[in-house]
């Protein structure tokens, strides 16, 4: 199994970034997928999450109103779309995947937000 984000990157505050996490490996369309994050010194927190069929979503409170999670079973994608970044959106961001006791994550993708 293999979770494979991208689209991180360097962005100014109140910029976008679409972060992708590719899986492969897996039944992708019977896992529900979720996006974590981790800034230095601090948990990993829960940022978004998916159910296995795209209908419905869940966001910390920190980041609603500006991301936006959704996926695309036929590509076996998931997508996290973040709008008006702020610097303390500045993490590592992780793809994971979670059915029952199977629990899958991939190595995370940098976002820096900075002027």
């Amino acid at each position: 199994v293999q979770l494979v984000e991208s689209g991180g990157g360097l962005v100014q505050p109140g910029g976008s970034l679409r972060l992708s996490c590719a899986a492969s490996g897996l039944t992708f369309s019977t896992f529900e997928m979720r996006w974590y994050r981790q800034a230095p010194g601090k948990e990993r927190e829960l940022v978004a999450a998916i159910d296995t069929s795209g209908t419905s979503t869940d966001y910390a409170d920190s980041v609603k109103g500006r991301f936006t999670i959704f996926r695309e079973n036929a590509m076996n994608r998931v997508y996290l779309h973040m709008n008006n970044l702020k610097p303390d959106d500045t993490a590592v961001y992780y793809c994971n995947g979670i059915r029952s006791w199977f629990d899958y994550w991939g190595r995370g993708t940098q976002v820096t937000v900075s002027s």
